[in-house]
């Protein structure tokens, strides 16, 4: 049975008066120091010196510190830089700095499952982890409303970790959403099956492997584009609404017809075979192993596979087909996150 709190079941007076750091000003960081400036924290974005983001933070009302200075001023640090860069920024940036009764904060738990980064036994650790990009947490906060979150607590030397981690959901709107009770474990584990087997990989392969077919088949890219990887967005839109029977109403009966007795036959037993042993890597550390020497490698794996991608056909076609559609925002690329 999991726990879900709302509006009521937290308080930010436990916040007001602390000064809470957010490093990184990318696609969750600046979703977070917002609202939380928004919500009548004392906040700072911390970033490198020189980094493109400082004058950005600023401009929007925020105060900026190095990440070295945010972390010392601090008494709750949210670190919200990419997985590979959080090792070594907490050992030269914030460990240093990091005091008894210090709350140290994540929104995914890679580096604290994965035993990247152990924190002090006098230092809390939490997670507060929005299921939705950064972008999202921001817009809808400013509508009233606001994206559902897991909170986790790893440590809790204070006794209160898990009021400050309501705290901050609520600062950022996730209570108004719902907050889901969790563990670092749980969120890392199925958060990394989720993107690998399904939301980011299985996804992709899945659009760039029905392409392919209709055009080596010799329909037009055009059509097979459109097909393929456009419509899906009107597909997802429909899940994300009412979940299966949602995209099943809407759709005609013959595609739903078709959809249920074909679509085992792409996902079948192999494919599931396929998504446990994906599942298997991560639960042993396979995956992070591989990926935390992908970085110390400097990446040559991930740069093969991104140009790959981006040299796809489906990718090139779909560069030129969007350029009619006057609807779809010009640059559309989404920011990482940034120190």
């Amino acid at each position: 049975m999991i726990n879900v709190y709302y509006e009521a079941d937290a308080d930010l007076a436990v916040l007001r008066n602390k000064p809470l750091a957010v490093l990184g000003y990318g696609s969750q960081g600046h979703a977070h120091a917002l609202n939380l400036k928004d919500s009548g924290m004392n906040v700072c974005v911390g970033l490198r010196s020189g980094s493109p983001s400082w004058t950005k933070a600023e401009s929007e009302g925020l105060a900026v510190k190095t990440v070295a200075e945010a972390a010392e001023w601090a008494e709750v640090i949210m670190v919200l830089l990419p997985d590979q860069h959080q090792k070594k920024v907490y050992e030269q940036d914030i460990a240093p700095h990091l005091k008894p009764g210090d709350t140290l904060a994540f929104a995914h738990g890679f580096n604290i499952h994965y035993d990247q980064i152990a924190a002090p036994h006098d230092v809390n650790v939490m997670m507060i982890a929005p299921k939705g990009p950064g972008h999202l947490v921001r817009r809808v906060y400013q509508e009233g409303q606001g994206v559902p979150c897991l909170i986790a607590v790893h440590q809790d030397p204070s006794g209160d970790t898990k009021a400050l981690a309501l705290a901050w959901s609520k600062g950022i709107g996730g209570t108004r959403a719902g907050v889901i009770e969790t563990n670092f474990k749980d969120e890392t584990e199925t958060d990394l099956f989720g993107e690998q087997a399904v939301l980011c990989g299985g996804s992709a392969e899945l659009i760039k492997a029905g392409f392919e077919t209709l055009v080596e088949a010799g329909y037009p890219p055009e059509l097979a584009f459109f097909e393929c990887l456009h419509e899906m967005k009107l597909i997802v839109d429909l899940y994300y609404e009412g979940g299966l029977a949602r995209m099943n109403d809407s759709v005609s009966d013959t595609a739903e017809y078709g959809g249920m007795t074909r679509g085992s036959r792409i996902i079948n037993q192999e494919s599931r075979r396929a998504m446990k042993q994906i599942l298997k890597e991560v639960q042993d550390g396979t995956f992070a192993r591989e990926w935390i020497k992908e970085n110390a490698d400097g990446q040559p794996l991930m740069n093969r596979l991104r140009e790959a991608t981006r040299t796809h056909p489906v990718e090139q076609i779909g560069a030129q087909l969007r350029k009619m559609m006057s609807w779809i925002a010009k640059d559309k690329k989404p920011a990482k996150q940034v120190a």
